[in-house]
């Protein structure tokens, strides 16, 4: 059997947006479970558009969502070479011709047809004229078969069949030497050894344009397969109005790659019931009989659900390590060095329940950084009274006589305590709670003192009695 080959090939005109991420996930998935090779290739031949920075910016989104490629990143643009010499090919065989006709004139029959009921595409005026050295500007156009049928034996929609005399006489190659999408990527799939084209819908019309040239071309027609494409909520195309777009914008607000994965791979596919995968399960299960033929609808609340269950069940040093920018971007970066990966570790383990996001999860960590604590003025005033000043001196000093942290022995002596002072345990919970994070919702009490430490907690206890004292 031939290897598999595929290949991901976004034009670097602006951000990485999900729904190409979602394409890329979809032939890397189909890659690996068939050991085969997963090509990154640029399609930047767009000159007005295309960017070094819209480049980077779709390597660093596939880096980020861990979709690794065994070839490339190749560019369109230091193939050109290979473009033009394989239209020359086209002219030599009789399957290309040169046209002569201005972008005005073009544009007036355009119009004429459409006012007249017609087709719009090219009337094939220089079809059959034998040019053969051009003066001025001249583009190369494809001869397209004008009788029968191209079917597509598509991986998704199944046999889709296309009139061939509607197909329009692409050019190939403009005026100004520069390939055209159709065409460049035709060689390019056909160079590379592409076995599937995998993309997404909106190119299904470009398919029977593509075919007869690889059949002219003398080179083997892939295998495709077109994805429906991605909506909002209102059943529109997805775009900014429903949210964010672009890949790495899910990463800026805290959102974990294999989260971001296994929302998109369920974007259009499915496995029985099950809403959670490894990445190998995905690759193990994955296959295109299971891909839905009919748009998927994003769902934010679901992707925030995913996610909250990627932080609560990924192992805590991996969500420490992505958290670590989030807590520099928010000026710790002193505290973090301070601490170390283990400590790192625990403190995702102490409000990983609570936090949906890597943003969300800065605010609930951040009173475990630094010696004092900035206490909530509201929640001082309400538990941190004069009253409370000598109970709370009370366990300070408890607490104070036991040489090192354990857990179990100061819980046990703090619920002895509260029994000794007759009171109930929330009387006593809240103004500590409040002394040592300076909010009323935290954690289990003794899961943060144990993050803190005895030193931390014995200190922000006396800072919590300071204060009780002079309210």
């Amino acid at each position: 059997m031939t290897q598999v080959r595929v290949r991901f090939a976004p034009s670097p005109t602006g951000l990485l947006h999900i729904g190409g991420v979602r394409t890329a996930l979809f032939n890397w998935l189909f890659a690996r479970q068939q050991k085969g090779v997963f090509i990154l290739r640029i399609e930047d031949t767009d000159q007005s558009r295309s960017t070094d920075e819209s480049i980077q910016a779709i390597i660093d989104g596939m880096k980020w969502v861990g979709l690794d490629w065994d070839e490339g990143p190749f560019r369109q643009t230091e193939r050109m070479e290979l473009y033009r010499s394989h239209a020359m090919k086209l002219l030599e065989k009789g399957h290309a011709y040169w046209c002569v006709c201005k972008a005005a004139e073009l544009e007036a029959r355009r119009k004429e047809a459409e006012t007249k009921g017609l087709s719009p595409r090219y009337d094939g005026r220089c079809r059959n004229l034998g040019i053969a050295n051009p003066s001025g500007d001249a583009a190369l156009r494809f001869k397209a078969p004008q009788e029968g049928r191209t079917v597509v034996d598509d991986l998704i929609k199944g046999k889709i069949a296309f009139d061939n005399n509607v197909l329009d006489d692409l050019i190939i190659l403009r005026s100004n030497d520069y390939p055209t999408y159709n065409f460049s990527v035709v060689v390019d799939d056909a160079l590379m050894n592409i076995t599937h084209v995998v993309r997404g819908d909106d190119h299904l019309t470009n398919t029977p344009r593509q075919i007869p040239i690889f059949e002219a071309l003398g080179f083997p027609v892939p295998r495709f397969g077109h994805l429906p494409m991605i909506l909002g909520s209102d059943k529109a195309r997805l775009s900014k109005r429903h949210g964010a777009t672009s890949i790495m914008a899910y990463r800026d607000m805290g959102y974990l790659p294999d989260a971001m994965v296994n929302y998109l791979v369920r974007l259009g596919w499915s496995h029985g019931d099950q809403e959670l995968f490894t990445r190998q399960e995905l690759i193990e299960k994955f296959s295109w009989k299971n891909v839905q033929t009919s748009a998927a609808v994003f769902n934010p609340d679901k992707l925030l659900w995913l996610n909250a269950e990627y932080i609560k069940t990924s192992p805590p040093d991996r969500v420490a390590q992505a958290l670590v920018p989030f807590l520099e971007g928010a000026g710790l970066q002193d505290e973090v060095r301070a601490m170390s990966a283990d400590w790192l570790a625990q403190l995702v383990v102490l409000v990983k329940e609570r936090a949906k996001t890597l943003v969300e999860m800065v605010d609930w960590v951040r009173p475990y950084f630094g010696q004092s604590v900035t206490l909530d003025e509201e929640a001082a005033k309400k538990f941190l009274s004069p009253a409370m000043a000598p109970i709370l001196g009370k366990l300070l000093a408890r607490f104070e006589a036991f040489p090192a942290f354990s857990k179990q022995e100061w819980e046990d002596s703090f619920k002895k305590f509260v029994e000794e002072e007759g009171m109930k345990m929330g009387q006593l919970a809240q103004p500590v709670r409040v002394a040592l994070t300076g909010r009323t919702a935290s954690p289990g009490l003794f899961e943060v003192m144990e993050v803190l430490g005895r030193d931390r907690t014995l200190f922000r206890l006396r800072k919590g009695i300071e204060r009780a004292s002079h309210a």
